[in-house]
């Protein structure tokens, strides 16, 4: 199978520049539907979730996959504008506070219009409160957002139209390298949306069909652990694409390579699908 690397580097770089946190991701999925629709997908459905879920025929009817892979990222929300001008938030999905720190984010307002800011601890600078800056916990409750706008009170911001509930998406800071490494903050899972999309082109540039009968789900709720939360009542196999952690001294995975899951923090995963996995390697 000869997929179209650049293809999927394009696509990669497209999804990763709109902002999508989770409960916010309806640019996504439209940026989704039309670039299905161009390659030739005609049957599809948008969920009363906000997910879409695509349908391509395959060679048999009699059986019928699924794969998914989510545009939702992980991001904030605002959850005070405090007295000062500065936003207090509260995190959509799960991440360390300290991995934002100093961030560039963009508020969504609810008339549409944004705004730019940064993710900066209350006591920020280290010539101002010394040791206390170094050593202070970076929590929900001692992170803030500094809008870059002349904002000193709580009515300053009011009159921009931020609101508390208004959605915050971080800079995804994506940089494709000349040695063929791609990285960015939300690799995690537009990189294999991406990668489906360039599966689709292979079946229409090569006027194939798959296998079986496939659904495809790209789901919008997977960072705060719903993603895939209805199936087809005709199921019979379902497969998430998505970015695995190689992570631990005593891990066999390899970050070059698919990996097939064993076990997460909380679950396992499906035993059948493992035993066949190594069945055909």
């Amino acid at each position: 199978m000869n997929i179209d690397l650049k293809y999927t580097l394009k696509k990669a770089e497209e999804l990763l520049a709109i902002p999508s946190p989770v409960g916010y991701t309806h640019m996504a999925i439209e940026w989704v539907r039309k670039e299905i629709e161009r390659l030739g997908v005609k049957t599809y459905n948008i969920t009363k979730k906000g997910a879409l879920i695509a349908y391509v025929k395959g060679k048999d009817s009699n059986y019928k996959k699924m794969i998914s892979a989510h545009v939702d990222t992980l991001g904030a929300v605002v959850k005070k504008v405090k007295k000062n001008g500065r936003l207090q938030i509260t995190n959509a999905g799960g991440f360390a506070w300290g991995s934002v720190e100093g961030e560039n984010v963009t508020i969504h307002t609810l008339s549409e219009k944004t705004y730019t800011g940064t993710i900066l601890p209350i006591k920020a600078s280290v010539h101002v409160y010394g040791d206390v800056a170094r050593e202070m916990p970076r929590t929900e409750e001692t992170m803030e957002i500094r809008i870059d706008e002349d904002v000193k009170t709580d009515q300053d911001v009011f009159k921009l139209g931020i609101l508390q509930g208004d959605f915050v998406s971080l800079d995804p800071r994506t940089r494709v390298l000349e040695n063929g490494y791609i990285k960015s903050r939300y690799l995690d899972d537009k990189l294999c949306v991406a990668q489906i999309l360039a599966y689709l082109k292979y079946l229409k540039d090569n006027k194939l069909k798959p296998r079986t009968d496939l659904y495809i789900y790209f789901s919008n709720f997977e960072e705060i652990g719903h993603g895939v939360s209805v199936f087809p009542e005709d199921l019979d196999e379902f497969i998430a694409v998505d970015i695995g952690l190689v992570a631990g001294e005593d891990a066999h995975g390899d970050e070059k390579k698919v990996n097939i899951i064993a076990k997460d923090s909380r679950s396992p995963y499906d035993y059948t699908l493992r035993k066949l996995s190594l069945i055909h390697i």
